[in-house]
């Protein structure tokens, strides 16, 4: 039995019972994904700069509710939210504060990485934290970036004691496996409850919920209002704001660009924009007839309706604050689609706009690798030829505001898939250092 065969083995072996997440799987490989030195310098750097950035999307975001910015940038972040859960984000005791995780979407292309979101309540945390102790088990030799036990320090560290309460809803009970794998394997007093039912007491709280679904949680309204005075500490806060994927179009725009400049520092607005995938906000307004859409050359988002299969290297997709804007569940492939197809989706982003605003984003390709795979149906281990999307999490200290990069998911999925998420056909493994 050849020794990539034994570590495959070993990796399946070292499941937890019951899996990590709730009736998914995915092909086990022997060998972590391999990122260079420069790779990992970069993704490095990128937490502190995500960081700031997400403090300044809510500086922005504050400013136009006050007056000192055009009020148009709250009022499309504020389209479909309900009146007191943004009060309760504008509160004093949590005014600045912003997500404590920040694991942003990295698709590796041949010019680098293309970050086509930012997640503040993301899956997978407990799932990274397992393969980078499994697999820096398996390999004295590999460098798990963030090391065996970097997701389990970063993640404490969001906190100010040594354990919190981690509040996971039915909506989210898939990744609840995952969570209460870490929760078991935290030092301290770690405790996974049900969203639905929870009691407010003086314990952190991590919350692991969307906040489209508060309808559905009886008890979030007092954990809302605890946070809101200041009694208890929430992360990632009630601010519905900063989990819109319209940021990514704001930074794009064009009235906005010497405000991102003035509070980024230009060379951190010119790394970002070379990441952000130019993003458009799908606004039905009219355009002044002397006038184009930026970047697009169109005159209304509807004339996206025409364009050809080769023009539709395009993306779109729910910004935020509905339960079909996570898991790809929205995500239309301007070239994936017949014209049919992308005339509908098109015509469904411009009704939505005023209760839920969609997002067009350039689509860029991830470049192709091959990565080795244990196949349980022969017995042997084969290649894949794929794209990757990496996940690496940042945790933000409650000590000194540090950011600390914990470990880094690869998802491998096969070359024909636009789409990279997690699959059961998908590789999922974490990277080394080469």
């Amino acid at each position: 039995m050849s020794d990539p065969i034994r570590r495959a083995e070993r990796v399946r072996a070292a499941m937890p019972d019951g899996g990590l997440f709730a009736e998914k799987e995915w092909r086990v490989s022997p060998e972590p994904f391999l990122l260079t030195k420069s790779e990992v310098r970069q993704l490095e750097q990128l937490g502190p700069l995500f960081h700031r950035f997400q403090k300044t999307c809510d500086l922005l975001y504050r400013r136009s509710r006050g007056g000192s910015l055009p009020a148009w940038i709250a009022r499309d972040l504020d389209r479909g939210k309900p009146a007191d859960l943004l009060g309760a984000g504008l509160a004093h005791a949590t005014l600045t504060e912003t997500p404590r995780v920040i694991r942003p979407d990295l698709i590796l292309t041949a010019d680098g990485f293309s970050a086509t979101e930012l997640d503040s309540v993301p899956g997978g945390i407990g799932l990274t934290a397992w393969l980078g102790e499994t697999y820096a088990a398996l390999d004295s030799s590999h460098e798990i970036v963030g090391g065996a036990d970097g997701m389990f320090a970063g993640f404490a560290s969001i906190f100010g004691a040594g354990g919190a309460d981690l509040l996971v809803s039915e909506e989210s009970a898939g990744y609840r496996p995952e969570m209460q794998w870490l929760a078991d394997r935290m030092p301290g007093d770690w405790r996974v409850a049900d969203a639905e039912t929870y009691g407010v007491t003086d314990r952190e709280v991590y919350r692991f919920f969307e906040l489209f679904d508060l309808p559905n949680l009886p008890a979030s309204g007092a954990l809302m209002a605890a946070a809101a005075e200041g009694r208890v500490k929430v992360t990632a806060p009630f601010k519905p704001w900063l989990e819109e994927k319209m940021w990514s179009a704001l930074f794009w725009s064009h009235p906005l660009r010497e405000v991102w400049k003035r509070e980024l520092r230009e060379s951190n607005w010119k790394r970002l924009r070379a990441m952000f995938p130019q993003s458009w906000i799908v606004d039905p307004a009219e355009v002044p007839h002397h006038a184009v859409i930026p970047g697009l050359g169109i005159g209304s988002f509807e004339e996206l309706k025409g364009f050809s299969q080769k023009e539709r290297e395009l993306v779109l997709k729910l910004s935020g604050f509905n339960e079909q804007a996570w898991g790809s569940r929205s995500v239309t492939v301007g070239q994936d689609a017949s014209q049919a197809e992308w005339g509908a989706a098109v015509d469904h982003a411009i009704h939505s706009y005023d209760r839920a605003p969609y997002v067009l984003q350039r689509f860029h390709a991830g470049k192709l690798v091959s990565h080795p795979w244990w196949n349980p149906a022969t017995g042997r281990i084969e290649t894949m030829e794929g794209r990757v999307r990496l996940c690496p999490y940042y945790f933000v200290s409650a000590k000194d505001d540090s950011v600390s990069l914990g470990g880094v998911l690869a998802t491998i999925c096969p070359a024909d898939k636009k789409i990279l998420h997690g699959m059961r056909d998908a590789i999922l493994v974490p990277c080394r250092v080469e």
